[in-house]
């Protein structure tokens, strides 16, 4: 038996899309509202899910703690309300939850939406044993009860879904713009690493949170304070940490940022969830102060190595199809961006890029039908000033008002 375990409160805008994503999947649905004032009770009801409610405790840990005391599944699948699951995964899925020893599947989800790394890992589907459990206040986890199991029964062993599980747009900008939200987490974090200092797990998120806020210096020491207390065998948060420290040095010290993100490549990590480092080692190979033929052969393969690894996604056939520009490989370029599009056909970068290589290769009306795709797309984007800027550039270059 599969229960679907969740904390909800205020979610009517998208909980219907992630109830009917496990519908015929889970076998019970067990939804805990922590002060709901819309009709998220409502929908969560009419969906079939069984709801309690929950005062809000101002923890995750202890709100998914006691939602997970009331489902009743040998397995449970956790998700959030901006969270569903992929109708690809649902195969290989019970097939590992058939497995008489496994104790927890490790879930591929994909970010939609997020400035970085495309897909992370969470562990979100396992086996309802009592001593498994939530800890930590925010991006809380089972993962360290899980350990702690481990050692005292070693019979169990997890796995790792290897197709994409979960999608996830929560990282959106517009969702992310929330003032009061950004303001709870950062309180959290700080709350983490005051009781843990120098934690690796609060040193990469709290300082991944102040590169992305402009605050290096500070971002920049969390994450070598963590990085140097990072044990070689906790490899998802050494990659982060590495992954966000080259971020915030790529423009400081580009060398040392190349360094970085090829230790973070050496780690044995799926290779979905390296795709961050290995396209942004791609774009900086491609940066003045590092291009050379060579970096530019590399930075080509690292995007095919991208697109081999995840191909249905349209960012890895982009930085391909520049990296082949930048070759001066144009019909490979073009081929690229097409794949891109194919994909994503919102992706302006890619309908941009793909007139400029239209327009090298000669092809003027592919290039200004190109063009006026691609204002259109920044248009529909509401990213009028952008489109303004190229509806100029690619004036001085091709009559876009031609027929």
């Amino acid at each position: 038996m599969l229960s679907l375990s969740m904390i909800v409160r205020n979610e009517a805008e998208r909980l219907e899309r992630c109830l009917a994503s496990v519908a015929g999947f889970v076998d019970e649905m067990v939804l805990l509202d922590t002060g709901s004032s819309d009709a998220t009770i409502a929908i969560a009801e009419s969906c079939g899910a069984v709801v309690r409610q929950l005062p809000w405790p101002g923890d995750f840990a202890p709100a998914r703690n006691e939602a997970l005391a009331h489902v009743n599944g040998d397995w449970v699948l956790v998700l959030d309300a901006d969270e569903w699951l992929l109708p690809e995964a649902r195969q290989p899925l019970q097939a590992l939850m058939a497995e008489p020893d496994l104790l927890l599947i490790n879930l591929l989800r994909q970010e939609l939406g997020a400035a970085q790394s495309p897909y992370s890992n969470v562990s979100r589907l396992f086996r309802r044993h009592p001593a498994i459990h939530w800890s930590r206040p925010y991006h809380s986890m089972v993962d360290d009860s899980v350990l702690a199991l481990l050692e005292k029964e070693p019979h169990w062993h997890l796995a790792d879904c290897d197709v994409p599980a979960l999608a996830h747009d929560g990282y959106r900008s517009d969702l992310l713009a929330s003032g009061a939200k950004a303001e709870r987490l950062r309180q959290a974090m700080e709350a983490d690493l005051a009781a843990n200092p120098g934690d690796p797990y609060a040193c990469a998120k709290l300082g991944s949170l102040e590169v992305s806020e402009g605050n290096r210096e500070r971002g920049i020491a969390l994450l070598q304070q963590g990085l140097a207390r990072c044990p070689a065998s906790r490899h998802p948060e050494r990659y982060e940490l590495l992954l966000h420290l080259a971020i915030a040095l790529g423009s400081s010290d580009p060398k040392h940022a190349c360094q970085l993100y090829r230790q973070a490549l050496e780690l044995p990590l799926p290779p979905r969830l390296t795709l961050a480092a290995r396209l942004n080692l791609a774009a900086l190979l491609q940066e003045p102060s590092t291009t050379s033929q060579g970096a530019l052969e590399e930075a080509c393969e690292l995007c095919r190595q991208a697109c081999a690894a995840a191909p249905e996604l349209a960012l890895g056939w982009l930085h391909l199809g520049i990296s082949e520009r930048r070759r001066g490989q144009l019909p490979a370029a073009i081929a690229a961006y097409r794949s891109a599009l194919e994909r994503d056909p919102s992706l302006a970068a890619a309908q941009q890029n793909l007139a400029v290589a239209l327009l090298l290769s000669g092809d003027v009306p592919g290039a200004r039908s190109g063009f006026r795709q691609a204002i259109s797309l920044l248009e529909q984007q509401n990213r009028q000033s952008e489109a303004e800027a190229l509806r100029q550039q690619a004036g001085s270059m091709v009559k876009l008002d031609d027929q």
